[in-house]
């Protein structure tokens, strides 16, 4: 049983569930129950984590020995790894923690509504809980780090795969239906008509801002970006190296409370301000001005497509004019291949056109915006449908691969479990 990391679990459990306090004795959940290295595991540590294991389990019994004893083994191997990651001096600097409480627990406010309610469901001030979580925070991203730096590279060989198929292949689950699918993809260019008049408001947008003008306010009215105009801009605090460069050098630049002059980045004009910043991080609010495409921008992109589409019936190879002329350069490399897909996993309106396709078809031009910097249409080529079937290493080799990878990567990380069980200190106090 692994560790589940969302913020309501790692919360119930360092605060012991909502209810869970009022029902047990404050001095016997205090009962050190483990020791490993320098740390301890509580009493209370495992009630809350059994706690959430039957909320998720229904059927689970709370005063089950052997679940209590899979909780306990859990928090040992945890603890063994952070253990570990100290010991090898795997760092966790004070912002990484601060960023990843913050977003959790915001998390956390969704689910709940509010921070003041998370307050009342706890029992306890949201700067107690920052308090407390943090350690378990650091705990959390230590024992990632150390993961990460142990099997972050491994990977199935041949062999791996071949030998997970031949004990598995009685018992794998069919593959679904799937399709073989290719694509081109053209941007749509806006013109310089279009980037002067979003760069010309943006400058007025600021210079109103400068006049005494409230920055949330005219985030809320005027920016392009829907994920932070109902908050003002507030991106928050964001890790160095997490922002497109251009934002981030020009934001690192300015000292609290000044404002930008419009940023040009792949989204648009940004007119930023900053809020705070250390040397890791910063925390800014902004305005975003979107280039606007016009009809006849978009018209020339489709009408591109059109173009190849008719090359293809009448005879061209699709793969040939997608290395040629595709501008998504993560499959034109590739021939515009787009890989195996499952049908059911297709949005329904792309999956009654791939349906309607007849193997070899294409299709007309389709809006496509998976870089939404980079909004275009492209044409899909269907080559051919797989029937749903038993896996094989010919047909499925990248999927038994992907599951060959999980099933070795879990196995050595239960051998080096089991070693740091014999090399490191802990024990279980009865």
């Amino acid at each position: 049983m692994r560790k589940v990391t969302t913020i309501a679990v790692v919360l119930a459990a360092l605060l012991g569930g909502p209810s869970l306090a009022s029902a047990q004795d404050g001095a016997s959940m205090e009962k050190i129950v483990a020791v490993v290295g320098k740390d301890i595991i509580l009493k209370s540590d495992v009630e809350g984590q059994v706690q959430i294991y039957i909320q998720q389990n229904p059927g689970a019994k709370t005063n089950d020995p052997e679940l209590r004893q899979k909780v306990l083994d859990m928090l040992i191997n945890e603890r063994l790894i952070v253990t570990k990651a100290t010991e090898d001096s795997v760092e966790v600097t004070d912002d990484e923690v601060t960023q990843q409480m913050e977003y959790q627990i915001s998390m956390l406010a969704q689910q709940f509504g509010s921070e003041q309610r998370i307050e009342q469901v706890y029992g306890m001030s949201m700067a107690r809980i920052r308090r407390e979580f943090r350690d378990e925070i650091r705990k959390q991203l230590l024992g990632q780090k150390m993961r990460q730096q142990k099997f972050a590279n491994v990977k199935a060989t041949r062999v791996d795969v071949e030998s997970f198929y031949e004990r598995y292949k009685d018992s794998l689950k069919a593959i679904p239906p799937r399709v073989q699918l290719a694509h081109i993809v053209k941007y749509i260019k806006p013109s310089d008509t279009q980037k002067k008049e979003a760069l010309e408001l943006s400058k007025r947008i600021r210079d109103s801002v400068i006049a005494g003008g409230s920055f949330g306010d005219f985030a809320r009215r005027y920016s392009a970006d829907p994920g932070t105009a109902q908050h003002g801009g507030d991106l928050g605090y964001v890790e160095k190296g997490k922002l497109m460069p251009s934002y981030e050098s020009a934001a690192f630049a300015l000292q609290p409370g000044e404002i930008s002059q419009p940023v040009e980045t792949p989204f648009g004009f940004h007119v930023i301000q900053l809020i705070e910043k250390t040397p890791s991080t910063i925390n800014t609010r902004h305005i975003l001005f979107r280039v606007g495409q016009t009809e006849d921008d978009k018209k020339k992109a489709s009408d591109f497509l059109l173009d190849l589409k008719a090359r293809v019936e009448n005879g061209a190879s699709f793969e040939d004019l997608a290395k040629q002329f595709s501008e998504e350069k993560e499959t034109q490399g590739f021939g515009g291949a787009m890989g195996d897909i499952e049908i059911s996993r297709l949005p329904d309106e792309m999956r009654t056109i791939v349906t309607d396709l007849k193997d070899g078809g294409v299709s007309a031009p389709l809006p496509y915006a998976a870089d939404p910097t980079k909004p275009g249409f492209h044409i899909l080529y269907r080559k051919r449908v797989l029937i749903e079937h038993k896996p094989t290493l010919e047909e499925d080799y990248k999927t038994l691969e992907q599951m060959a990878t999980v099933e070795k990567t879990r196995r050595l990380e239960t051998e080096w479990i089991q070693e740091l069980r014999k090399t490191m200190y802990w024990e279980i106090r009865n």
